[in-house]
């Protein structure tokens, strides 16, 4: 529970009083149903403090403005973000502006929708004091949110809070007394006139962005206007250029109301250039590439005709233009123009024009596209642009990554995609950021087939390992079965998409899906596994921190925000453990790492109590990544200790007191969790049974598409010196269910793909994991002690598109210098690689941590290489 404690208490408190006649038995006079009075007199700007339980019905995202500050006096506007919150207690509804203080609730996915809220403190907001500002007014109450308590427990539980939710249309409740909107909702505190994602700044966001042009009423008033001259350009591109560079003064300095009628060839993704201190209502803009048969041209769309025409507008339609103004491109040669389009001064006229109303001697060339197989990628050089279509076998979890501008504030949505398309062995890769299509990427599950087009080609200046990757590029678009795309391109007519479809009807479901993932921990390329090559890529990147300095940077993850970090650290205690069963595990201590006491501690305790969450550390350790929202429990020994083969050995079998996962976790079945035996071959990563129904069925309707027009213990014979059986059981929480990637169950792949999508909620047990096992290793870093846990999953590498790794012995020093077992012998069972962990004692490694915050207090952190210190 994160609880704000404001520092000035409020002199009075405001209560909810219901009117004791339900709802709907009002009249329409009765709307303000919930009226506030103060206990005790107080003037109207004090703070007052809500006691009931509220819920969170909504959160919008927004960029403050130069006046944004005027509303928040006292607080500190570090960031650009500013947030509306609807709140409700089940009988009315009220929007409020979350204190810039609170954001990090936000950020860190802490609050959000669904979350109850209780011991809220409001302030009454000056929204008189910027009328421009399209949601305020000095006639409606407005109150900023300064303070609250977020109540623990699981999304969803029904539990006697007071607040009803099954039961309830959010929609149609009442706005609380005058607090009801104009129209639709709008920014309170900024002048901005739509919001922006939660998550990104790239895609839409609400209802004002038009999906369709303007109705058939306001397109024929135009052709009215027209007569036969709309069906025919009035002027070429060619012609544009000539008379603006030649200084032609309709041209070069006034609107230019000829008509031109282009075809779009290319369309950029929607760019936002709000900034804090300017006045922008709507600052979008949008880049199409056009032509006509005597040329291309930029056009530029800007501020609020991209929310009327973007979602409208795509490659291959005619579109007449006119009142445009012609200016010199930006950033571009002297002889080069762009076409500016905007919604004043003077405001343009747009239209998508059927493509036999067009003359043919003027009409516009088609699209052109460069496809290429995998195969052929394999010969192309670096960044060399082109176009891909494949099957989706694998679609990753979306991340973030901090943009690497000069303000370094932005966070960049992204996420990867395997595709095949049967020409090589080697998968198409796709570090896919957002491209404006949310409606898209929410579409892209395994067995879909996906048409990338304009994506770039990226391989790294050491061809040694043969990894390259596709990803964005401005023009980037995403296609995919399931909405209809592919029939309406064009592309559904070229060879290359021809020979693929020939290839997709031969598939097998039952084969593909035995393949395919959704979700979980990916990292692509594979790092180096040598010391010596991952310091030399590493060039220009922060050096290694120290085990405090990791936890202030871990501190600072945003929700989904992806990092890799380097620490110089000891292994103290190996983990080994079974989804569904981590209270039946085996481990490996170092009793001489595990039981001095940490420099940078202040308890004498080996385990000083862990926090509650990542937002207060302890000195000296570092939580787990899944680390609960409730204190995890101390360490502490177990009532029934288990019997070890030897009083000195390192190897234990626990079997500790049930934990408390909270999760809706099925109870862990009682029995042993291994069985002495030899080591056995690998199993495939993913294996389904197969079904009894048509091989092809699933593949052959995503292709029709493109037709249609619309072990029992461990033996420690290890030096005992400096280990023995550790006295104190570890207590590990079960891994993140966002850490593992998931089987793609199609009958369920809508619910898969929200579990997955930003802002998803996943309940650990709900979907089968592609693995049940996983390592957890407790570091000790070097610098000043701080311990840090982090899971390790050496066997990712069975189903990882990445090239084969070299051979290597199956030692713990080579496991963890490759992030995996070698594919070149059978892996070593559990219980002989706990077993062997004797091998890292006192051993000083290079650590890789790929860090990745999961909302709330969860923050995964995966070991990624290892890599060994001579001493």
């Amino acid at each position: 529970m994160i609880h704000d404690e404001n520092k000035h208490s409020a002199p009075g408190v405001y209560k909810l009083v219901k009117n004791k006649l339900r709802l709907n038995r009002l009249q329409p006079s009765d709307a303000a149903t919930i009226i506030i009075y103060w206990k005790t007199k107080a003037s109207s700007s004090s703070p007052a403090v809500c006691r009931e339980f509220l819920y969170v019905l909504d959160m919008r995202r927004y960029s403050r403005d130069q006046g944004s500050s005027v509303y928040f006096p006292q607080a500190v506007l570090n960031g650009d973000d500013l947030y509306d919150v609807t709140l409700s207690d089940g009988d009315c509804r009220l929007q409020v502006t979350l204190d810039p203080g609170l954001n990090r609730l936000v950020e860190r996915k802490v609050m959000q929708p669904g979350s109850t809220l209780r011991n809220a403190t409001f302030t009454p907001a000056m929204a008189a004091q910027l009328p421009e500002c399209p949601g305020a007014s000095g006639e409606t109450d407005s109150y900023r949110l300064v303070s609250v308590e977020v109540r623990d427990g699981a999304p969803g539980d029904d539990e006697d809070d007071g607040v009803r939710r099954f039961d309830v249309d959010w929609d149609s409740l009442p706005w609380f007394g005058s607090s009801e909107p104009a129209g639709p909702l709008v920014p309170l505190r900024a002048n901005r006139s739509v919001f922006l994602p939660l998550w990104n700044n790239v895609d839409y966001s609400g209802e004002a962005w038009r999906e369709h042009p303007p109705s058939a009423e306001e397109e024929e008033d135009e052709r009215d206007e027209e007569g036969e001259e709309g069906r025919r350009p009035a002027v070429t591109v060619s012609e544009l250029r000539d008379c603006f560079l030649s200084g032609h003064r309709a041209v070069a300095r006034g609107a230019v109301k000829h008509q031109l009628i282009v075809r779009i060839i290319n369309k950029s993704h929607l760019m936002y250039y709000g900034r804090t201190d300017r006045n922008c209502e709507c600052p979008y803009k949008v880049v199409l590439e056009v032509c006509d048969l005597t040329g291309s041209v930029c056009v530029v769309l800007w501020n609020s005709v991209c929310v009327s025409w973007y979602r409208c507008l795509k490659p291959g339609d005619i579109i007449s233009l006119r009142r445009y103004r012609v200016k010199q491109h930006y950033q571009a040669e002297p002889d080069d123009i762009e076409i500016s389009v905007n919604s004043r001064n003077p405001a343009a006229q747009i239209s998508v024009l059927p493509e036999s109303s067009v003359s043919t001697e003027y009409l516009p060339p088609e699209p052109t596209f460069s496809f290429y197989n995998s195969k052929e990628l394999l010969d192309h050089p670096h960044s060399a642009v082109c176009d891909v279509i494949g099957l989706l076998t694998f679609s990753g979890r979306p991340e973030r990554l901090r943009s690497k501008d000069s303000r370094g504030a932005e966070l960049l949505e992204y996420r990867w995609l395997q595709l095949e398309d049967g020409t090589s062995n080697q998968p198409i890769m796709v570090k896919l950021f957002s491209t404006s299509q949310p409606e898209t990427h929410c579409k892209l599950h395994p067995l879909s087939v996906v048409v990338c087009t304009r994506l770039k080609l990226i391989k790294a200046a050491d061809q040694t390992h043969g990894c390259s990757y596709l990803t964005n590029t401005r023009y980037t678009q995403v296609y995919c079965t399931g909405l209809g795309h592919h029939s309406e391109m064009s592309y559904r007519k070229l060879r290359p998409v021809r020979q693929f479809l020939r290839w997709l009807r031969s598939q097998d479901d039952e084969q593909v899906l035995s393949r395919s993932m959704i979700g979980g921990f990916f990292m692509y390329p594979p790092p180096p596994v040598s010391l010596e090559t991952y310091m030399k890529d590493r060039r220009g990147e922060p050096g290694f921190l120290r085990g405090a300095e990791l936890q202030r940077e871990v501190e600072r993850l945003c929700y989904r925000e992806r990092r890799t970090f380097c620490i110089q650290a000891t292994v103290t205690m190996v983990t080994y453990s079974r989804v569904g069963e981590e209270d039946r595990s085996l481990f490996w201590t170092d009793r001489a790492a595990s039981f001095s006491p940490s420099p940078s501690s202040s308890s004498s305790s080996p385990h000083p109590p862990p926090s509650p969450s990542l937002s207060s550390f302890s000195s000296s350790h570092l939580p787990l990544p899944s680390t609960p929202r409730s204190f995890r429990p101390p360490v502490a020994s177990s009532s029934s200790s288990p019997s070890p083969t030897s009083p000195s050995s390192a190897v234990s079998q626990l079997t500790p007191r049930r934990l408390d996962h909270r999760a809706g976790r099925s109870s862990c079945k009682r029995k042993q969790l291994f069985q002495p035996e030899a080591p056995r071959k690998r199993h495939p990563w993913v294996t389904l049974q197969p079904e009894q129904n048509n091989k092809t069925v699933i593949l052959f309707e995503a292709s029709m598409e493109f037709l249609e027009n619309a072990d029992e213990d461990g033996d420690g014979d290890d030096d005992t010196s400096s280990f023995v059986t550790a006295p104190l059981l570890p207590v590990f929480p079960p891994v993140a269910a966002e850490t593992l990637p998931m089987r793609y169950d199609h009958a369920r792949r809508e619910e898969q793909a929200v579990t997955v999508a930003m802002g998803g909620r996943p309940t650990p047990g709900r979907f089968d994991s592609a693995l049940q096992d996983y390592y957890t290793l407790r570091l000790r870093a070097l610098s000043d002690g701080v311990l840090v846990d982090a899971v390790f999953l050496p066997q990712s590498s069975a189903s990882c598109p990445s090239p084969p790794l070299l051979p290597h012995a199956n030692t713990w020093t080579s496991v963890l210098s490759h992030g995996a077992f070698s594919l070149h012998a059978p892996p070593p069972s559990p219980a002989d690689l706990i077993g062997m962990a004797a091998q890292l004692t006192n051993q000083r490694l290079v650590c890789v941590l790929e860090a990745c915050h999961l909302g709330g207090p969860t923050t995964e952190l995966i070991l990624s290489r290892a890599f060994h210190l001579p001493n």
